[in-house]
């Protein structure tokens, strides 16, 4: 049965358990997401990629109960559990019924949109507990996680094979970024990378390499009194293992995109009181630029399969990116 069939019987509010008075549908790059005014449902598509494969039945299986699994260490009943997407006799699908699973989905508890990070930055709504208050408990998640076992050059030649691969698909005469820019930025990470070697190899020695969130942008972070964080990066453990550090620094330029640099500083100030953790201020500048190239490639791999009109955007956003990392290049090599 085709994603069509799947999402089509999905969007129909009559086939929820809870029968919902609406279904509100939602497409990304790797799933459909249905919510009803208290739950949402995640099917996830058969898609196929380098870091990925969705392409079957079982795949999509396996990554639904890990995407639970990992999700309830920071989300705690958050994530309900999974549940089939089943055909009976007459090839009707239904929803949690015991028959033939034909697909499987991510169920979740509906959290307040509002009270959301990203919302409350737009609405300039977030205050100063809040912050502190998410950061204390990703400090604490941090503290008791369990070390990754990974040699300090390991943890370098991670860098520098993401760094040449940013540089090879920013440079692309497709996507029409600005060469010079591009080349100087990943340059000076490298750089970085090449001269200063153990500000990386002290944090492997340090054991603060864990596995983490790995995707921790203001749009899964629930600001309630005890916060939640959704939506970790599930479908691949080599991009969770990650220095809490490296981490932070991504949401700190997820929020400085947003306009909401401030959120970055706090976060920081918090981390450090609450886990006695100091690193260099340097280290910190190569992970907001290499976090910042990243985004900037992933928004531009929008151009592969997103409609012409839509070509600016992508671009804008971008480049975007790229101010930031251009902005937080390491010092003693500027980009221009």
């Amino acid at each position: 049965m085709d994603i069509e069939a799947k999402v089509a019987f999905l969007r129909q509010p009559e086939n929820y358990p809870e029968q919902p008075l609406r279904v509100e549908v939602v497409e990304t790059h790797m799933s459909w997401v249905f919510i009803t005014p208290h739950r949402v449902y995640k099917l996830k598509k058969p898609v196929c990629y380098e870091f990925l494969d969705f392409s079957t039945v079982a795949a999509r299986h396996r990554d639904c109960l890990e995407e639970v699994r990992l999700n309830r260490r920071l989300a705690g009943d958050v994530y309900l559990g999974i549940i089939p997407l089943t055909v009976d006799a007459q090839g009707n699908l239904q929803l949690g019924k015991d028959s033939l699973p034909v697909d499987w989905l991510v169920q979740m508890r509906r959290l307040p949109a509002d009270r959301m990070l990203d919302n409350a930055l737009q609405k300039q709504t977030v205050q100063e507990t809040d912050i502190r208050r998410f950061t204390q408990k990703l400090a604490n998640f941090y503290r008791h996680a369990e070390p990754i076992p990974i040699a300090p050059w390991q943890y370098r030649q991670r860098f520098e094979r993401d760094i040449k691969a940013n540089q090879r698909e920013l440079s692309h005469p497709d996507f029409e970024l600005p060469l010079a820019q591009v080349m100087a930025i990943t340059q000076a990470q490298l750089h970085l990378l090449e001269q200063a070697p153990e500000l990386f190899d002290q944090r492997v020695n340090q054991k603060k390499i864990i596995e983490a969130h790995g995707d921790l942008r203001p749009e899964h972070i629930c600001l309630t009194p005890e916060p939640v964080f959704i939506d970790c990066l599930e479908f691949k453990r080599e991009f969770r293992l990650l220095d809490p550090v490296d981490e932070l620094s991504f949401l700190a330029i997820e929020c400085e995109h947003a306009e909401a640099a401030f959120v970055g500083d706090i976060v920081f100030d918090a981390y450090r009181h609450a886990t006695q953790d100091y690193p260099a201020e340097e280290l910190i500048r190569f992970y907001k630029s290499y976090r910042a190239s990243l985004r900037a490639k992933l928004a531009i791999w929008h151009l592969k399969d997103s409609p012409v009109r839509q070509r600016s955007k992508w671009t804008r956003r971008a480049r975007e990116y790229l101010q930031l990392a251009k902005k937080y290049s390491p010092l003693g090599a500027s980009a221009p």
